[in-house]
Order: C-alpha cells, then sequence, then structure tokens
C-alpha cells in the first residue's frame, strides 16, 4: 500500500532470499497497474500492518532486471518453503512449513519444521532457531542435533 495514495499498488508474489545469511532482501511483487513482477526492496518498507506492506509510494517498486546487486540472488530463486530438514548426523526431521522474520534486519529467525502426517499429529512441529543452522543447500537445511539447545518442539498434541 502507498502512503501517498492510500491505495493498494501490488501485491506480494513471493520472496528474494539469500539462502547464504537466511535474509530476505526484497519481495516479488505483481504491479496493480501494469500486472508486471516487479521487486520491493526490504529498505523500501516504511512499516507493517494487518492489511499488507506500507511504503512511501509506487516509486519503490523495481524491475529485476535493474537490481544489478542483487542479479544472482534473483536467478538463483531460493525458495525456503518446502526445504528438507536433517540433521548434521543425517537424520531427516522434516520439511520447512513456516519461518519467523525479525522486522528491522529481515533475518530469518527461526523455521518450522514439519515431521510428517504420523509424528507431526503426535508431537507436532519442531521450531528451529537460526543459530542452530549448521548449513543450507540447495536442496536441504542441515542443523546441529535437535537434543542441543535451540530446537523446540511446537503445538505437540496433548
Amino acid at each position: 500500500m502507498s502512503l501517498r495514495t492510500g491505495q493498494a499498488i501490488a501485491r506480494t508474489t513471493g520472496l528474494v532470499l539469500n539462502p547464504n545469511n537466511l535474509k530476505i532482501e526484497g519481495f516479488y511483487c505483481e504491479d496493480r497497474y501494469e500486472k508486471t513482477e516487479l521487486v520491493l526492496l526490504y529498505q523500501d518498507i516504511r512499516d507493517l500492518i494487518s492489511q499488507g506492506i506500507i511504503v512511501n509510494d509506487h516509486d519503490v517498486l523495481v524491475r529485476p532486471d535493474d537490481l544489478v546487486r542483487l542479479k544472482k540472488l534473483i536467478d538463483l530463486d531460493y525458495v525456503l518453503i518446502g526445504k528438507a530438514v536433517a540433521t548434521t548426523d543425517k537424520k531427516r526431521l522434516g520439511k520447512v512449513v513456516d519461518f519467523s522474520t525479525e522486522f528491522e534486519t529481515m533475518y530469518i529467525q527461526k523455521i518450522y519444521v514439519t515431521q510428517g502426517v504420523i509424528k507431526g499429529l503426535t508431537k507436532g512441529n519442531l521450531g528451529i532457531d537460526r543459530n542452530q543452522i549448521h548449513e543450507v543447500t540447495d536442496r536441504k537445511i542441515i542443523v546441529n542435533s535437535p537434543l542441543e539447545s535451540g530446537v523446540v518442539q511446537v503445538g505437540a498434541a496433548a
């Protein structure tokens, strides 16, 4: 939403995510007027409210081709949701279903991992803190053992 006009100017469709440091560099957006794909850089966000992301004006939305500094990340098109998660000792934990972000820096602080249908019903999801992440690859996220601090069961059935 634009502060200047008070109107919706675009709809977010995805993330520009840096897998090297798990930082959201921007958001892919569909322009409301031209229906083209644009990018909103995280530093151009004024506020987050329940209705959406607040920016100064439509001018902050940029064509992906114009972002030379982020070209490699845009070409990489890294998607976190759905990535397999395993421990350093190769035990499969599940897949990423959600994450939480610190608004000021846009670093992902925690990832939430579903353990599959059966384990998910009985044990809930795992919440894994960013300091427990050992490595991020194209195919999976490798974390330290869940017995170490930072991994928390979330939403376990009683």
